[in-house]
């Protein structure tokens, strides 16, 4: 009689390590690209119906609301960092509480935020020097923009829980529910209706209101140890506390990073309202390039963090070592892809060639520094993996200095481009420092084996 040959299972913490790590890490790709969807379709569709004056507009909003996102992003990525560990060492028991513990602080702390935010934003702006010619169209957008906050935060949790637990399938589908909703709804508001950039920013929040039920009725349905009831038993003082501990740090550092985000976007504004149209546009396309990159650097993360709660320390150093590999092929992909097609992406948003002509050459600058923003990627997610949060936050807000630094002063030297080379300055400094820090952390586990 034949035996049946069983096939090995693959994941995070068994099997192939580059085959579970790019099994893991394409639907967060996909995800990503989906998420930056939301962006996209606003600014496509105000851009070719209203002009580059509504997109300007769009486009002067970013760093700000990047603020709220990247503070929430932030803090779920340790999130998934703990929640892989502690999936590792088996103990569902602590991951319920997570998921319930930071459901309700952050979405009721965000109602909060979201608030404020939208009572101040005529004040934020004029902070922020916004041109008068875009101005209006930047208001409107943004007070609508920020009511879905409360929304993306719940999303986010739910979303770092499951990918904690080796689930990044479920944020896809949840994307795409939203991503779907969002260009019908884009359609509706703004071709067909007229409403402009306050019907882009309405059909935004609807879309992550969709995508936040859709989480927690798939979570509740396919995962029973996460089912919980909003009640004073939701919320655990340990679980706050330990998911606080590698929370914090990634969501300070990037807080930092958009506050400096917002202290740059204010720097722009300095070139005009033309420059600003066609920076800030070139970062949308530059943003959904660099997914693959960002969310391979949180696949390594979650994969070593669950081989560390395992007890499987030698294959945690062969995830970070497969995923260089994948890092170093992906990012020279990317870099051939900007500077075969930036400029096309650029120019689908309605801007004039002379505008467009001012972000291919940005992109052109920065795209060659696509490798060494990938490599730091890959390391930051071995440091992140191992529970090491608090040099990983202070590396990237010390790049952010370095980065600010120099933008202001190499200013005359490279004029609009000093944007590009600054950033890729901060770059090459971070990854200094992460690689130094790999070196030391990397030689004490293999001593601990």
């Amino acid at each position: 009689m034949e035996k049946r040959v069983k096939k090995r299972r693959t994941t995070l913490t068994e099997g192939s390590v580059a085959e579970a790590l790019l099994a893991f890490t394409v639907p967060l790709v996909l995800s990503g690209l989906l998420q930056q969807f939301f962006s996209w379709v606003d600014a496509f569709i105000v851009g070719n119906i209203n002009g580059e004056t509504a997109l300007g507009g769009i486009g002067a909003t970013t760093s700000i609301y990047n603020l709220f996102v990247t503070v929430i992003t932030g803090f779920t990525a340790g999130l998934s960092v703990i929640t892989a560990q502690k999936y590792g060492m088996n103990e569902r028991g602590h991951i319920k509480k997570l998921l319930s513990s930071f459901s309700i602080l952050l979405g009721a702390l965000f109602v909060v935020i979201a608030a404020s935010g939208i009572i101040f934003s005529e004040d934020i702006l004029r902070l922020m020097d916004t041109p008068d010619s875009i101005f209006l169209s930047a208001e409107e957008y943004l007070s609508i923009l920020l009511a879905g906050i409360p929304f993306l935060a719940v999303y986010n949790v739910y979303s770092a829980v499951l990918r904690g637990i080796g689930n990044s399938r479920a944020p896809f589908l949840a994307i795409v529910v939203s991503s779907l909703a969002n260009v019908v709804l884009d359609l509706l508001f703004v071709a067909v209706l007229g409403f402009g950039p306050a019907g882009a920013a309405a059909a935004t929040v609807i879309a992550q209101a969709s995508m936040t039920l859709f989480i927690i009725i798939y979570t509740a349905r396919k995962y029973s140890f996460l089912r919980f009831r909003i009640s004073a038993d939701a919320f655990d003082r340990n679980a706050l506390s330990a998911g606080a501990v590698f929370g914090l740090p990634p969501a300070i550092q990037s807080g930092a990073s958009s506050i400096g985000s917002v202290i740059l976007q204010q720097f722009m504004n300095g070139f005009g309202a033309q420059t600003v149209s066609a920076i800030t546009t070139a970062y949308r396309v530059d943003t959904v390039i660099l997914l693959p990159i960002t969310n391979l650097g949180s696949g390594i993360a979650t994969a070593v963090a669950q081989n560390i709660g395992a007890g499987k320390k030698d294959r945690a150093g062969k995830a970070v070592r497969a995923g260089v590999l994948i890092m170093t092929a992906v990012s020279l992909l990317l870099t051939l892809f900007v500077f075969l097609f930036g400029g096309d992406l650029i120019a689908m948003f309605g801007l004039s060639p002379e505008t467009t002509e001012i972000g291919q050459t940005f992109f052109s600058c920065i795209a060659i520094f696509y490798i060494v923003f990938g490599l730091s990627m890959a390391i930051r997610g071995f440091i992140e993996g191992i529970g090491d949060m608090i040099f990983s936050g202070a590396a990237g807000i010390l790049s952010l200095v370095v980065r600010i630094i120099c933008s202001y002063a190499l200013r005359d030297l490279f004029g609009t481009l000093v944007i590009a080379y600054a950033e890729a300055i901060a770059w090459i400094f971070q990854l200094t420092l992460y690689f130094i820090r790999y070196i030391v952390k990397s030689r004490k586990l293999r001593a601990e084996n």
